[in-house]
């Protein structure tokens, strides 16, 4: 890797490393992610330096901070989706249940099995049912279901993403007829039917209106309970109103990003660490 290496200057809020193994428990068997020392790369060019975050498990963790500063870029990291462009590259440790997704002996679709992704554009299937649909992801990692257990999971992943009672009589329709909040569901449901342990969203609802983004905020907040999610948002009110936790990203004087901040919500849009923090939240920049 020939990439020039330089320390960013960003002042890190230090995240305490986790015990492996342990660092994700909780009653209800759910799991989180921690990113140690992440940085990539473009070709040559550094976009993230030494990135390091829990998104503990059972939470919303937002990812925040203005555009171009590697926000989805850790967040397709996070699921191995980074090393699908040709020229990218990365460093460090993404680990899962304190094992690493980037370890040689994982196959690559269990990762993404248990890291799921939900994209800025819905992209359903659009001439495959909607029953289909929901069921495309246990099709295409060889996972045999009888009829019945197909219809009791399209009905639970459906409920669950807020959709059943909408389209209960239209299930042989095509995804494509959906209007694009309830396509945005449907690709939540899509993910939900593999099972995942953590769900990422890239600005689910950038392109929904009002009420359909209340409806997947809504989703959200109940689908926390079950799987772990982390969610890169531009909308600060958003973070607010469904996240736990937010971390802060910044690119600066044309370095790599790296987080300013990072800590529970209320603390920080409330009482921000970082000046920067404080002017980013309170829309002075960005």
């Amino acid at each position: 890797m020939t990439a020039s290496d330089h320390t960013i200057t960003l002042p890190v809020v230090p995240v305490a490393p986790s015990t492996e193994g342990t660092e994700h428990a909780r009653p209800g068997g759910q799991s989180g992610l921690d990113a140690r020392q992440v940085s990539a790369w473009f070709g040559e060019h550094r976009v993230l330096e030494d990135v390091s975050l829990t998104m503990r498990a059972g939470e919303v963790t937002a990812l925040i901070g203005p555009s171009g500063c590697g926000k989805s870029t850790f967040l397709r990291i996070l699921n191995r989706m980074h090393e699908l462009v040709p020229s990218a590259s990365m460093a460090g440790e993404v680990l899962l249940d304190g094992h690493d997704l980037y370890d040689a002996r994982r196959r690559l679709t269990d990762a993404r099995a248990a890291v799921g992704m939900v994209f800025q554009k819905p992209n359903p299937f659009p001439t495959m049912s909607i029953y289909d649909n929901v069921l495309s992801g246990r099709k295409l990692t060889g996972q045999r279901l009888s009829r019945d257990a197909k219809d009791d999971l399209v009905e639970e992943c459906l409920t669950k993403a807020g959709l059943w009672t909408e389209v209960v009589h239209r299930l042989r329709d095509t995804g494509g007829a959906l209007s694009g909040g309830q396509q945005q569901r449907l690709c939540i449901a899509r993910s939900l039917a593999v099972r995942p342990k953590v769900l990422l969203m890239d600005e689910p609802c950038s392109a929904l209106d009002p009420t359909s983004t209340n409806r997947i905020e809504q989703t959200i907040r109940d689908l926390v309970h079950e799987v772990t999610i982390v969610i890169v948002t531009h909308n600060m009110q958003q973070a607010q109103r469904v996240s736990d936790r937010c971390a802060f990203f910044l690119a600066e004087d044309k370095r790599p990003g790296g987080i300013v901040e990072e800590g529970p919500t209320d603390r920080v849009f409330g009482a921000p660490v970082d000046p920067r923090t404080a002017d980013y939240v309170e829309g002075r920049f960005g």
